[in-house]
């Protein structure tokens, strides 16, 4: 028997079943990041005293490059799985862009927008 070359229709469907829900979990995610960022009605300094103003101030910004480091993760991740969108579109989905073969299915499972398989991913191995 020979050694599958690539996924069944239905699996990839299965694929993308799982990547469209982890999308929009990290499209609100993502959303709530930005409005994080973008707040500018909330509590802030200026309901404070003076005495603490410097303080909070400083880790307002702190706060806010946190979650713009975050928020830019979150891109990198939401691109990623658009990325893997477009390659189930494309039926090369699940093949390793080094090695050409299969990444195993429990692989894609917890990372499915993987594009190597694990002995590439951790040795650089072909």
């Amino acid at each position: 028997m020979s050694e599958k070359t690539r996924y069944t229709d239905e699996e990839l469907q299965e694929f993308k079943s799982l990547i469209l829900e982890k999308l929009a979990k990290a499209q609100r995610d993502y959303e709530m990041l930005r409005a994080d960022l973008t707040n500018t009605g909330g509590n802030d300094t200026a309901d404070t005293s003076p005495t603490f103003k410097v303080l909070e101030e400083g880790a307002a910004v702190l706060n806010k490059e946190e979650a713009g480091r975050l928020a830019q993760r979150q891109m990198k991740f939401i691109q990623h799985l658009q990325a893997a969108l477009v390659r189930i579109e494309n039926k090369t989905y699940g093949i390793c862009r080094e090695t050409g073969k299969l990444i195993p299915k429990e692989r894609l499972m917890a990372v499915p927008h993987a594009t190597l398989c694990i002995d590439v991913k951790i040795n650089g191995k072909k």
